[in-house]
């Protein structure tokens, strides 16, 4: 989050920190305008997607995995409606993607169409024009689509 952070402060705009207390290693990182500490991992997951218009998933661990797997579990259950989610670092996310295919496709517990809701690619460029262009095809403003 603290390169999203950065980028929107850096750009003048308002950036919002979604914090969790934990034990150890986790604090506010500077960029944040506005800060709002959540006590459990559910209550700020539904912050996180209540708002989203995109989510670009950098290189992490459990917590990433967490957060991505939820926002593609409501996506594939219809529980919200769809946006970009973009992993980024193909090489980073190659073994993931490589054990959903192998192991959790081939034994049907998901489906092929599963993997149409993401999106791979390796340049800050690359993310921007994809997340525009599907904003552009689905008239996104804010979060809700415009319908004619």
């Amino acid at each position: 989050m603290e390169a999203a952070n950065k980028g929107a402060k850096k750009a003048g705009v308002t950036s919002v920190g979604l914090n969790i207390v934990l034990p150890e290693e986790q604090f506010a990182n500077t960029y944040t305008t506005k800060s709002i500490t959540f006590n459990h991992f559910f209550t700020r997951k539904v912050m996180l997607v209540k708002y989203a218009t995109a989510f670009v998933i950098m290189p992490g661990g459990l917590g990433t995995l967490d957060e991505l797997t939820e926002v593609l579990t409501l996506m594939q259950t219809h529980k919200i409606k769809p946006f970009p989610v973009i992993l980024f670092g193909s090489k980073f996310w190659k073994g993931f993607l490589e054990w959903l295919r192998n192991s959790v496709l081939a034994r049907g517990f998901i489906s092929e169409r599963d993997f149409d809701l993401v999106r791979i690619y390796d340049s800050p460029d690359e993310v921007i024009k994809a997340i525009q262009k599907w904003h552009i095809k689905h008239k996104v403003i804010g979060r809700r689509a415009l319908h004619k």
